[in-house]
């Protein structure tokens, strides 16, 4: 069954609120419950975005099990009190889980009115390309 845009729309708020919860807990100097409440939403929302199957199987791959591990590592020292080496390990394992959607929403981004002049301009885009691992292509 696929979810129409009115459906999505709640599920995907959730899991915003949850990522907005995370980063306001950090900026408030690693406010664990901030931390922890957007932990939960994160980590409710994405399987009622994408589906629990599709999630298990994406957390338990072989080449995403390194992430996974940091990720809930991070989340259970969020939990136990320790939010500021618990960002930190979820941080390394975010960016190992999600790190290979980067250049996909960089060529979004690059889409868009405003963002996308400002990340094509001559400097910057060489910067946002090394930084997401954008690769050149070569003329054929």
């Amino acid at each position: 069954m696929w979810l129409t845009d009115a459906q999505s729309e709640p599920l995907v708020g959730l899991t915003s609120f949850g990522a907005f919860f995370m980063f306001l807990g950090v900026v408030m100097l690693f406010d664990g419950p901030l931390i922890a409440l957007g932990n939960i939403l994160f980590v409710s929302g994405l399987p009622l975005i994408i589906g629990l199957r599709k999630t298990m199987y994406f957390f338990s791959r072989r080449q995403k099990l390194r992430g996974s591990v940091a990720f809930a590592a991070g989340i259970l020292l969020v939990f136990l009190k320790y939010p500021f080496f618990g960002v930190i390990i979820e941080m390394f394992g975010f960016l190992n889980l999600f790190g290979d959607f980067f250049p996909v929403v960089l060529s979004f981004m690059r889409q868009l009115p405003v963002i996308g002049h400002f990340l094509s301009a001559p400097g910057v885009r060489q910067v946002t390309d090394r930084i997401c691992g954008v690769r050149k292509q070569s003329p054929v």
